[in-house]
């Protein structure tokens, strides 16, 4: 598995597709190998957009790209036992409507997602809807997220429902402490040059 740990610069001498003259910028596509903290990690240039070409991190420029509907889809799953399931039901908990509370703490930090993941573009989502469905082990998630915009709302979806997650999870910790979150996923996106794409066991 390729990772870069840390803010490790691409060294000239250690790649292959670098110019090491002066000014020079890598070249290709190829693998070039980072120094990070003193170790040598493989990397495949460009492939990741929200690292530059001397491995910073940065936010990625939309300036020039073009608005698009887009629409994103993701789900989560919280697991309990079957005594939690029943009082989540039954309305038992302590705290009171754990479903309800779980869905618009979703939907705030869905709205909320680029004050969370550092590099996320701010997006004024025009629709985020969270559905909660209680299960015999637990409950399934799901938001549906929309904009009008030149980047997409994927981290928005998987935001909301992850957050539900643990919202739910802080309903229903007194009566349980072993309840499971996850997993988190993508199921769902469309808008934007990659066009439309559809989990395959979603």
């Amino acid at each position: 598995m390729e990772r870069i740990i840390g803010s490790g610069r691409l060294g000239a001498s250690e790649c292959p597709h670098h110019d090491s003259t002066a000014g020079g910028r890598a070249r290709g596509r190829g693998k070039c190998a980072v120094l990070v903290d003193g170790v040598t990690v493989a990397s495949r240039k460009n492939e990741l957009t929200h690292v530059d070409a001397e491995g910073r991190a940065r936010m990625v420029d939309v300036t020039e790209k073009s608005e698009t509907i887009r629409v994103a889809r993701a789900e989560a799953f919280v697991g309990m036992s079957a005594s939690t399931v029943k009082l989540l039901r039954d309305r038992a908990l302590p705290k009171g409507n754990p479903l309800e509370v779980a869905r618009i703490a979703g939907i705030q930090a869905g709205k909320k997602t680029s004050d969370l993941i550092p590099l996320c573009h701010p997006l004024a989502l025009t629709h985020l809807d969270i559905s909660i469905d209680v299960t015999d082990s637990g409950a399934r998630i799901e938001a549906v997220a929309r904009t009008k915009a030149e980047t997409g709302v994927e981290m928005e979806a998987m935001t909301a429902v992850a957050v539900a997650a643990l919202t739910l999870y802080d309903m229903c910790k007194a009566a349980e402490k072993g309840i499971s979150i996850g997993p988190v996923r993508l199921l769902e996106k469309s808008g934007g040059k990659s066009g439309h794409w559809v989990r395959a066991d979603s």
